[in-house]
């Protein structure tokens, strides 16, 4: 879609990749004989610091790389549009292909030093990201100019075509500019939508584009426009312009919508599972490796936080809550009580109407909550024996919290997309708020997990979860 991401640059990536390991392998080669680090050993083939490897080792580098590179989608436009996609990816990718290195010199019985080894994998990740920074910085500071942006108008400034400005503004793609809406409802004519113009009706669609210099035409229009949106194709296809279709099939498609071929027929699949059988598989060999160890090691904390909520009240350690896990299924999730008993019974006393008319049911001061309660929801220890729940499989280490059954029956259709998944104890909400984004109304962050989903991004995840509970940040 991108000029920016066009077939030569992603070529010029392919090539430079493979460039860089044969680079990289000669560099490393050199270091270890410069460097004051291991034992002194003299090149057995040349009397100087120079050692050029077999052709066969070349070359069989360059492939696990480059194979590495294109199964993760590296040099895929749509799949690293962003640049923490793209390092994700190409840290992935490198360390595949560096452990199938090292089984091929062990399985080939290639001699190559152990340190030369260490310091091809370290120069090799480097210079990939390194080079990509520096790309990624050169096409950021000639942004302005006007051959590296897609200028693209979209038909449509409905639900369909908003949603898909919205998704332009919200992930700051680079190398896009949006022209403006063409719409034939007379009540948006030449108003500003999302800070977009609105430059027409459909009638004027073939002026604006060459007026406006257009690269691409996306047509947003709703389902029961098809006539509309076929007598338009007719009247751009003539103009140098790239054309799409945005289905009007948002609030029906789960995640990862497909399109596939019957006999020349487009398919779209609206249903498909948000997570393939191998991701989920790997997901749950981590929940259960992850969950036993953490519980394992956890074990002084339940003892101490048990006697401590005992000793304040009298009252029940744990507390049993309905929550709505994937799919709908309802489940017991477990956690340490933080409220006093029978606190359920006073949450209408809590609920509130913020100015937008939103439920909102948890607030900072809430009354029910306990001193030790207090403590442990702001260190997140209360959530402690969901460790439980993610053994049993009733949940996941990540993914969308969790919700209460009388929440998810006031969703709307949109909303329960966010139930695609196994339900977790973090996630991409918790990282982004916790309690100071309500999840019914900040859905849009479980949507963003479920669509970008991966076993690196739930590491990710856990990973900046330490930050969040430390900080303390949202939780009440």
């Amino acid at each position: 879609m991108f000029k920016r991401f066009s077939t030569n640059y992603m070529a010029t990536l392919f090539l430079s990749d493979g460039l860089i390991t044969q680079v990289t392998l000669w560099l490393a080669i050199q270091l270890r004989f410069a460097l004051p680090y291991g034992q002194n050993v003299e090149p057995e083939w040349v009397p100087q610091f120079v050692y050029v490897p077999s052709w066969q080792l070349q070359i069989a580098i360059a492939f696990l790389w480059l194979t590495a590179f294109v199964i993760l989608d590296v040099y895929t436009p749509r799949r690293i549009v962003r640049w923490v996609d793209e390092v994700q990816r190409i840290t992935v990718g490198h360390t595949i292909a560096a452990l199938s290195l090292a089984g091929l010199l062990y399985l080939g019985n290639i001699q190559l030093l152990r340190l030369t080894y260490i310091y091809f994998c370290i120069l090799t990740f480097c210079f990939f990201i390194l080079y990509r920074t520096i790309l990624r910085t050169w096409h950021r500071l000639r942004y302005e100019a006007s051959n590296s942006i897609a200028r693209i108008l979209v038909v449509g400034a409905g639900h369909v075509g908003t949603e898909i400005v919205e998704e332009f503004t919200r992930q700051q793609w680079p190398g896009v500019e949006l022209v403006g809406f063409l719409d034939d409802d007379n009540g948006k004519q030449y108003r500003q939508i999302h800070g977009i113009p609105v430059l027409g009706n459909l009638a004027h669609a073939a002026d604006v584009v060459r007026s406006k210099r257009v690269d691409e035409v996306l047509i947003a229009l709703p389902s029961h426009a098809h006539e509309r949106m076929a007598n338009l194709i007719t009247t751009l296809q003539d103009l140098p312009v790239r054309i799409r279709i945005a289905p009007d099939y948002i609030s029906l498609a789960f995640f990862g919508a497909t399109v596939e071929s019957l006999g020349g027929i487009p398919l779209i699949g609206l249903r498909d599972p948000a997570i393939n059988e191998l991701q989920r598989f790997i997901k749950r060999l981590f929940d259960i490796l992850f969950s036993s160890a953490a519980l394992l090691l956890s074990l002084p904390l339940w003892l101490t936080i048990a006697l401590a909520i005992k000793l304040e009240d009298g009252g029940p350690v744990f507390y049993f809550a309905d929550r709505v896990g994937e799919n709908g299924h309802l489940f017991k999730m477990l956690k340490f009580r933080s409220m006093v008993v029978n606190a359920d019974k006073l949450q209408e006393q809590i609920n509130n109407v913020n100015e937008q008319g939103q439920l909102v049911h948890k607030v900072q001061d809430d009354p029910r909550v306990t001193r030790i309660g207090r403590f442990i929801r702001h260190t997140s220890l209360d959530e402690l024996p969901q460790l439980f729940n993610v053994l049993k499989g009733d949940m996941s280490l990540v993914g969308p919290r969790p919700e209460q059954p009388w929440l998810v029956a006031q969703y709307e259709p949109w909303q329960r997309k966010r139930l695609a998944v196994p339900q977790g104890i973090t996630g991409w909400w918790q990282v982004n708020g916790r309690s100071d984004n309500l999840m019914h109304l900040h859905t849009e962050q479980d949507i963003y997990y479920i669509q970008n989903y991966s076993i690196w991004l739930d590491i990710q995840i856990l990973w900046r979860t330490i930050t969040v509970v430390m900080r303390g940040k949202g939780a009440y």
